[in-house]
């Protein structure tokens, strides 16, 4: 019990630190989510409570952005851009490569708690393209040798 105490203390910090703000939900969310990796479904019913809006809206908004999560993930969350651009430029070559290296399909976490595999719709990136996001770095102009280079980096 005093450990779910002190994960509803945390969340409490951050909901005072933004519940003046117009709309917090989103700064909340995206600070919870860095403290933990990813938005339990019990934290989300609490930030639903605590700033007196209907869980569904804290659930949709959860949801609804790419970069928050609302399942465990690995330490390293690789996000693979699907856009036509990058898709022109080898997009689908990047994911195989990191399906094979990884071992893993798309929505994975590696036994390890390493990595997950993610596709994402753009990154913005298109002038690099085809381009991976590793947690907040972006990486483009891929090639397969390059993506084991860059997966290297983050196995050590």
């Amino acid at each position: 019990m005093e450990i779910l105490d002190s994960l509803y203390q945390e969340v409490e910090e951050i909901v005072e630190k933004y519940e003046q703000e117009k709309t917090p939900l989103l700064a909340i969310l995206e600070e919870v989510q860095e403290k933990f990796r990813y938005l339990p479904r019990n934290v989300l019913g609490y930030i639903a409570k605590r700033l007196d809006i209907p869980s569904s809206t804290v659930y949709g908004v959860a949801t609804f952005y790419s970069f928050l999560e609302t399942k465990p993930v690995g330490e390293y969350v690789i996000r693979v851009c699907k856009s036509t651009p990058c898709h022109v430029r080898g997009g689908l070559n990047v994911l195989e490569v990191l399906k094979r290296e990884l071992n893993l399909r798309e929505g994975e976490t590696t036994k390890d708690g390493k990595f997950t595999l993610e596709v994402t719709s753009c990154l913005g990136v298109c002038g690099v393209a085809p381009a991976m996001m590793i947690n907040e770095v972006t990486y483009g102009n891929l090639t397969e040798e390059r993506v084991r280079e860059i997966l290297a980096l983050y196995r050590r």
